[in-house]
């Protein structure tokens, strides 16, 4: 395939949607989501909220959001919520039927249940929660004795999941007293607890934050319903923007800009580094391809684009070394191990660091890709395909997870 030209707005943002919906449902009066996305994601998260009592609506064409909030209180007392492989409704839903009153247990596939909570579930314990994993091996399923949350001061670790802060402060809010928390080690993905936090302040809730170390809640406190618009998927972007890196053409992703919510919007800083054009406008980026060299890249903070920039670095002069992520071993699979098995098999050499991986071009060849029910293995390996014929997603329903309509748009990229 030739250089691709196109304008494209990707679906909403997933972290952004979730986020809001649980700021709706504990809001105090009705809310309504604009631009939100519907896929496996969300409407697991959808329908957690609605076992639980809280009255949502789609609209017909499943682009907004209708929600009646519930005012801090949970209408329903006793639950056993199942949430797939959503990483963000397990951590999310953890802290907040916490501030309940009830009985609660939440389950998931069996990768859930190899997924670890067990640093949330101690966080928990310590502001007064009787909760526990059910295995007694820090992995979901986890049992929750809810009598609304104490609040007080606890720790938090941030080096395995940026979710467990972000669903500890998204809770904090309807505790009983005040809710301090203070980071204990790094914190990976940075921008999505500022992302958390920017999103409770649209619904009218302050956090102190000091220096991403502490964090304070002034509980309690109350959500309030708003209009609230969700912007395009940033890490959805990135395969847009990458299919230009590849294919040396120019894509135009809008309704994203420099200001945007999502940290993700950096992975065109990446490719920038690889020899990229990068046109960034208040509401659109454009990536135009280059001739492209390998970098060096901590992408720490935009762990989620890792896939997509070893998709591009396949096509580089040189290799590429990606660092600090090494808690992207405990996503939806193995994202460094898996990977580099994929991208071994497409020609490349590949070497296993401790906290990513380095990437060394060699000559590409077609073959079958390896998904692992993955939604951003497929996704990012598909764009190989653009240049590399005989390229085959292996279960491309994967997608469904976070971008339905993935392949349905790539496919127009050709038109």
């Amino acid at each position: 395939m030739g250089a691709v030209h196109a304008t494209v707005r990707p679906p909403g943002s997933k972290s952004i949607t979730n986020r809001a919906l649980i700021c709706a449902a504990l809001a105090a009066g009705p809310s309504t989501l604009h631009g939100t996305l519907d896929s496996e994601d969300t409407r697991v998260m959808f329908d957690a909220l609605t076992a639980l009592g809280i009255a949502l609506a789609w609209s017909d064409d499943r682009r907004q959001i209708r929600v009646a909030g519930c005012g801090g209180v949970w209408p329903c007392r006793d639950a056993d919520l199942y949430v797939a492989n959503s990483g963000t409704t397990m951590r999310f839903l953890a802290p907040l039927l916490a501030t309940g009153t009830g009985r609660y247990r939440l389950d998931g596939t069996p990768r859930m249940r190899a997924r670890p909570i067990g640093d949330l579930v101690s966080t928990l314990q310590q502001l007064g929660v009787a909760i526990e994993s059910e295995a007694h091996n820090d992995c979901p399923p986890v049992a929750i004795t809810a009598q609304r949350l104490p609040g007080g001061t606890a720790t938090v670790r941030g080096d395995v999941s940026s979710q467990f802060l972000s669903g500890l402060l998204l809770a904090a809010p309807h505790a009983q007293r005040r809710v301090e928390l203070l980071l204990d080690g790094p914190l990976v993905s940075q921008p999505y607890v500022l992302m958390t936090l920017r999103v409770m302040q649209a619904f009218g809730v302050e956090v102190l934050n000091d220096r991403m170390q502490r964090f304070v809640v002034d509980a309690p406190a109350h959500y309030r319903g708003c209009e609230y618009p969700i912007e395009p998927d940033a890490s959805a972007a990135s395969y847009f923007w990458a299919a230009a890196a590849i294919t040396g053409g120019q894509i135009t992703v809008t309704g994203l800009g420099p200001q945007a919510l999502q940290g993700d919007v950096a992975f065109c800083d990446c490719l920038e580094d690889m020899g990229c054009h990068v046109r960034r406008d208040a509401e659109q980026i454009t990536v135009t391809g280059g001739p492209l060299q390998g970098i060096q890249a901590d992408m720490n903070h935009i762990s989620d684009t890792v896939q997509t920039l070893a998709a591009v670095a396949l096509f580089a002069s040189g290799p590429t070394t990606i660092t600090g992520v090494a808690h992207i071993r405990h996503k939806e699979t193995d994202r460094i191990g898996d990977l580099a098995r994929e991208l071994r098999k497409l020609g490349a050499a590949v070497e296993e660091l401790p906290d990513g991986l380095r990437i060394t071009p060699g000559p590409l060849r077609g073959t079958r890709i390896s998904t692992y029910q993955d939604h951003r293995m497929a996704m990012s390996l598909a764009l190989v395909g653009l240049r590399v014929p005989g390229v085959l997603i292996d279960n491309p329903g994967c997608t469904e997870k976070t971008y339905p309509d993935f392949f349905a748009d790539l496919e127009s990229l050709r038109r």
